[in-house]
């Protein structure tokens, strides 16, 4: 985006469930904000910056702690409810820097998710009670995530009497505060979060929320031609 650029990259392990939801996968996402992207990330600032965006991803993208609002359905991560299930860790990497990094992580870790193919789990039967299952995992068939529900985040820049859709740095340094709004395909909002020391009256945030769903429809759209256009590429080559 613009002179930020950024990798995401998904890995799968089989864990176990949280007792507390045992029909639902995990979900681990980390950001490490390169010293040779920014100065300011060497050190302490780095790992500030890192552990903020890291979990603005996680209300952005997995909603609450109940799950309530998450983008990345994790049900669909399970294998046997209570016993195994699928744990994703998405890994970011901040390479280059001019503002508007959440934004451009977003975008990144849904193109991600939409080329990670989990391979098929064949569960053997017999096992009863507290034995843990025997599990055959396939090196052949693979099940396609499905990132159709999997939003896009739109932060909006306040500066004065006026917000700014994808800041640079320059515009960041200016800024008041600053509210990230994840949207869905459907208009759904499935998070938000702010950060800036200014206070927000509520009928701004609305107006924002209202930007927020037009700028998501056209960022999905170009994101969605840019990876069917990638993916037919990889299908050629």
């Amino acid at each position: 985006m613009g002179a930020t650029n950024v990798i995401s990259t998904v890995k799968a392990e089989l864990g176990k469930p949280s007792s507390l939801q045992p029909d639902k996968g995990k979900v681990t996402i980390y950001v490490d904000c390169s010293p040779t992207a920014e100065p300011v990330f060497e050190g302490r600032g780095g790992d500030e910056l890192s552990m903020e965006l890291s979990v603005a991803l996680q209300r952005c993208l997995l909603g609450g702690k109940s799950g309530a609002g998450a983008g990345i359905d994790l049900s669909s991560l399970i294998v046997v409810e209570g016993k195994i299930c699928w744990d994703l860790y998405i890994d970011c990497l901040v390479v280059s820097s001019d503002g508007n990094l959440l934004d451009a992580l977003g975008a990144a870790i849904k193109a991600a998710l939409s080329n990670t193919g989990i391979p098929r789990v064949n569960v053997a039967v017999g096992a009863s009670g507290d034995q843990q299952p025997e599990v055959d995992i396939s090196d052949e068939e693979f099940m396609q995530f499905d990132t159709s529900d999997i939003p896009v985040i739109v932060t909006l820049t306040k500066a004065g009497r006026h917000y700014i859709v994808d800041a640079t740095s320059e515009e960041e340094s200016q800024m008041n505060s600053a509210v990230s709004i994840s949207v869905n395909r459907k208009g759904h909002i499935c998070g938000l979060t702010k950060r800036g020391g200014a206070g927000l009256d509520p009928s701004i945030i609305l107006d924002m929320i209202s930007v927020a769903k037009h700028v998501s429809e056209q960022l999905i759209n170009k994101l969605d031609s840019e990876i069917a256009a990638a993916e037919a590429d990889e299908d050629e080559s």
